[in-house]
Parts: C-alpha cells; sequence; structure tokens
C-alpha cells in the first residue's frame, strides 16, 4: 500500500486492571505485543464503529495508553482485517453485551490490529497538550526537532482538540512528528503541567464531542425511575470522565477498546 494511501489512526485501550462482568478488560501494550494480533471489541459509539468500517488493510495506528494515571502513546500498529461484525455484542456474558444487536443484524463492527513496534520514548498527553497550548514559534528548542509543520500537525490532533472518543483519525503530518517524539524523546526535564488558563479551555471543551459545554435549562423532575437517555451507548459515558488523572479500579469508563481474552 503506497503512503498515498495509507491512513492514520488512533485507537484507545486501558493498561490497568479492571474488571466487569468477573472478567478483567485490561489490556496494556504488553499484552498487545504477546498476543501479536488482536481484535478491537467492545467499541460502544457510533461515530468510532464508523471510523473502524473505514479502516483498510495496512492502515497505520497509534496504540493509546487511556483511563490509567499517565495516558499516551505506547506503540504503534497496522490494521491487518477490515472491520467485520463484533461478536461480543450479542454474547450475553461479555462485559459489553448489547442486547439490541444480533448476530442477523450486526450493530457493532471490529477491525483486527497487529502490534508493529513500542515507542522508543512513551508519548505523555501532558506534552501533546502542552505542545497544543504554545505558539508554533515557541516550541521549547528540547523537542524543536519536530519542525513547524510537525507542531502544527500536533496541535490540531482529535486527541487534544477533542480527546474523547476512542478511536480517532490521525494526519500524516501529526503521524510523522509522533513518530519522531517516540524515537528522539528529550521532554524528561520540561514542565508539562498545564497552565491554568489551558486547563479552564480543556475543560469547556470537555462539554460535548461536538465543542464547547453550554448552560442549559435543567429539566423538570419527574417521579418514578430515571429516563434512559436515547440511545446512550457505553462509550457516551466514558465521555464523562474523559481521561482522569487517577481511576477508581471499578470505575466505569465505557467505549475503549477491551480485552476479555484469557493473557498466559
Amino acid at each position: 500500500m503506497s503512503s498515498s494511501t495509507t491512513r492514520y489512526w488512533l485507537l484507545k485501550a486501558e493498561p490497568e486492571t479492571r474488571v466487569v462482568k468477573g472478567k478483567d478488560v485490561k489490556f496494556s501494550v504488553d499484552d498487545f505485543e504477546h498476543v501479536g494480533t488482536s481484535p478491537w471489541e467492545g467499541v460502544r459509539n457510533y461515530e468510532a464503529r464508523n471510523l473502524m468500517k473505514e479502516m483498510k488493510e495496512g492502515d497505520k495506528a497509534l496504540f493509546y495508553h487511556s483511563n490509567c494515571k499517565t495516558p499516551g502513546i505506547a506503540a504503534f500498529a497496522q490494521v491487518s482485517k477490515e472491520a467485520y461484525p463484533d461478536y461480543t455484542a450479542w454474547d450475553s456474558s461479555h462485559p459489553y453485551y448489547d442486547a439490541k444487536s444480533d448476530s442477523k443484524d450486526p450493530k457493532w463492527f471490529m477491525v483486527d490490529l497487529t502490534f508493529v513496534s513500542r515507542a522508543k520514548n512513551f508519548v505523555p498527553l501532558a506534552l501533546l497538550r502542552k505542545i497544543s497550548t504554545l505558539p508554533v514559534s515557541d516550541i521549547p528548542e528540547e523537542i524543536s526537532y519536530v519542525g513547524e509543520t510537525g507542531t502544527t500537525a500536533l496541535k490540531s490532533m482529535d486527541l487534544v482538540t477533542r480527546g474523547r472518543l476512542s478511536v480517532q483519525r490521525v494526519g500524516e503530518d501529526a503521524w510523522k512528528a509522533i513518530e519522531q517524539l517516540a524515537e528522539k524523546g528529550g521532554w524528561e526535564d520540561m514542565d508539562l503541567r498545564p497552565t491554568a488558563t489551558a486547563t479552564k479551555k480543556r475543560k469547556q471543551n470537555r462539554g460535548s464531542d461536538d465543542g464547547p459545554s453550554k448552560k442549559v435549562k435543567a429539566a423538570p423532575k419527574r417521579k418514578g425511575k430515571p429516563a434512559k437517555p436515547k440511545d446512550l451507548d457505553q462509550e457516551d459515558a466514558e465521555e464523562a470522565v474523559d481521561e482522569p488523572e487517577t481511576p477508581s479500579p471499578t470505575q466505569q469508563s465505557p467505549g475503549l477498546r477491551r480485552s476479555t481474552r484469557k493473557r498466559t
């Protein structure tokens, strides 16, 4: 596949133990490297599903650690099988079973990803967020090797402008900049703590995946059981927490790729 037709993606997974329905949904870079190739099951968000259906064999992907103390890009992968029905959705014993999906009318899909290599230097989300707040002309010398083109591409990544979705597109220039960061490192002595302004702006943009949050008039209280939001899929539940700094071991954050396969 030529570089002109290769597309680039980012997919999130949970590297720390979390038990759902008696099964550990942890899938770290160690697990990924061990199994080599894995189906990307358990995604229950329409936009993320549709993005996976766009993927073609040979497309490249960033493997991202999420819902953990230090989120960031841990490895590089490749799409080895194009979208096919996610059979875990109609398995009632699976943590992310969906009673509305069945084998005759599949609602959810998944791809297979194959491990390619670890990032020589783990690329933390904190670094990418720091870059996103700086003028292109003011990038620290330690990472100046990414250049203006790379810096501009990193600043526009969905990971820092939207953040929450578990499957994301990645531009070619951003991909190349991530490759450089993963290979060269150099930010160990940089202060990656966000400024107060950057933190405020990020929180404003957490309101929805479509843009800044808006204040809305509270709906009147109703007696009885609370209404279930229409089509609130499992990843939407994740959107409410988006990369917590210190997640609870039992915290529910659906929507990320999860592995329930036995690891030996």
